[in-house]
C-alpha cells in the first residue's frame, strides 16, 4: 500500500514562517507601545463618555444620535448607557472604559478613574 502523504513544499514553510514572524513583529510593536496605547484609549473614551452622556442626558437625544458626535478616529470607541443612572460608558476593546454621569447641577461628571 502506498503512502499518500505529500511534504510540505519549501514555499509553503517558508510563507508560514513569514506568518509567524509579522505576527511576532506585531505583537512586539503592539507590547512596546503599549503606554501610549493606553493613554490614548484613555484619553479617547473618556472624551467619548462625557461628550455623549451631555448628548444624551443633557439635550436629550438618542444614544444612537449621539454616535454621530464622536470624532474621526474613534470608530473603535464604542458607547452603552444605563438610563435609570443616567450614566454613559465609553469602551475601547480590550483596552479601557470609562464612565461618565449626569448629575444635576454639575451636567456630565467622569466617574473617578482606577489607575
Amino acid at each position: 500500500m502506498a503512502n499518500n502523504v505529500t511534504k510540505p513544499s519549501r514555499t509553503s514553510r517558508i510563507a508560514v514562517f513569514v506568518l509567524v514572524a509579522a505576527i511576532a513583529a506585531i505583537a512586539a510593536a503592539l507590547w512596546f507601545n503599549r503606554a501610549p496605547i493606553t493613554g490614548y484609549a484613555n484619553v479617547g473614551t473618556s472624551y467619548a463618555a462625557r461628550v455623549a452622556c451631555s448628548c444624551r442626558f443633557v439635550a436629550g437625544r438618542s444614544l444612537e444620535d449621539c454616535e454621530k458626535d464622536k470624532l474621526g478616529g474613534m470608530e473603535l470607541v464604542s458607547l452603552s448607557d444605563d438610563a435609570e443612572a443616567r450614566s454613559v460608558t465609553a469602551t475601547f476593546p480590550l483596552v479601557t472604559a470609562n464612565t461618565a454621569t449626569y448629575r444635576e447641577g454639575y451636567g456630565c461628571v467622569l466617574e473617578k478613574w482606577e489607575g
